[in-house]
This record gives structure tokens, sequence and C-alpha cells, in this order.
């Protein structure tokens, strides 16, 4: 009997490891991506107190906001929010700012949104304002897993972005 129960729990024991192991990486990447999106959040919202235009336009301490969670790059090497998450892959896009943001994923326009007021336009039903947008978009993060034995390494999320209102 007792050999039995040996052969059954090594039978049983490989795919509970297994099930363990793809448990704990497919949480890993969620808590990555969310720590993306709250980065990209962190810094659209930094952004959003600037105007485009404005000559101190901060896209560089936004850029280090979302990477290292603070507006002052660290010198040196820094420790990033998420391993392997780069300046370099901190896009933003807004009225004055347009390069590389022609992705499906970007809105169609960033400045002159057009705003109704409260009855849902004029008298004429055209709009009565607009507002700029500010998008700050994570590119090309590749996925850092917690083991190789699920062959993960080539993952890359999709664009991980932010959109919100900017000053005006």
């Amino acid at each position: 009997m007792r050999g039995a129960a040996m052969v059954e729990f090594a039978i049983v024991v490989a795919p509970l490891l297994l099930l363990a192991l793809g448990v704990a990486e497919f949480g890993r990447a969620l808590y990555q991506y969310e720590a993306l999106t709250k980065s990209t959040r962190d810094a659209a919202r930094f952004l959003s107190t600037y105007l485009s235009t404005d000559p101190a336009y901060p896209i560089a301490s936004a850029q280090c906001l979302a990477v290292y969670g603070d507006a002052a790059c660290p010198s040196g090497s820094g420790t990033p929010l998420v391993n392997g998450l780069t300046t370099s892959m901190i896009v933003v896009c807004d009225a004055s700012h347009t390069t590389d943001c022609q992705d499906a994923s970007d809105p169609t326009q960033f400045a002159s949104v057009a705003t109704y007021d409260t009855n849902n336009g004029a008298s004429n039903g055209a709009p009565t304002g607009s507002v700029n947008l500010v998008e700050v978009k994570i590119k090309g993060y590749q996925y850092t897993p917690i083991e190789t034995f699920f062959n993960l390494q080539g993952l890359i999320f999709g664009n991980i972005f932010t959109v919100m209102r900017q000053a005006s």
C-alpha cells in the first residue's frame, strides 16, 4: 500500500507543480502589466498640468516618472519600477508632440477635441468648446518571466497607454 501511494503521489505532483508555477507566472505578468499601467497614469497626470506649448514642457521628467517613479531620473543606473523598462520606451503624444503616435491605440486627434455644453451642443447642435489631450504610452515592453520553463521570454506586451485632458 505504501508503494502505491508513492506512485500516485509521483504521478500527481508533476501536474500540480506545473499548475502552481503557471499560476505564479500569470500573477507576475498581471502585476507587471498593472505596474506599467500605473506608471503611464502617473506620467499622464503629471503632464496634464502643463500646456504642450509651454517652453518648460517636462517630457524627460514624465519619462523618468514613468520608469523610476520619480520625475528626477536617478544618476547612474537607477532601478526601474519594472525590470527592463527604459525611458526610450515611453512615448508622449499631444497637440505639439506627434512623433510615433500613429498606432491604432492612439486617439485620432490630440488638439481641439470637441466638447459639448449641458444641452449636448449649442442650439444648432455644434460643439461649444474644445480640449487638448495628452497620451503617455509604453511601447515595446518585453515581459521578463520568473522561470524560462514556460518559454515566455519573447512575450512583448501591447502598447500600454493613458490619455488625459491637458491644461488649457
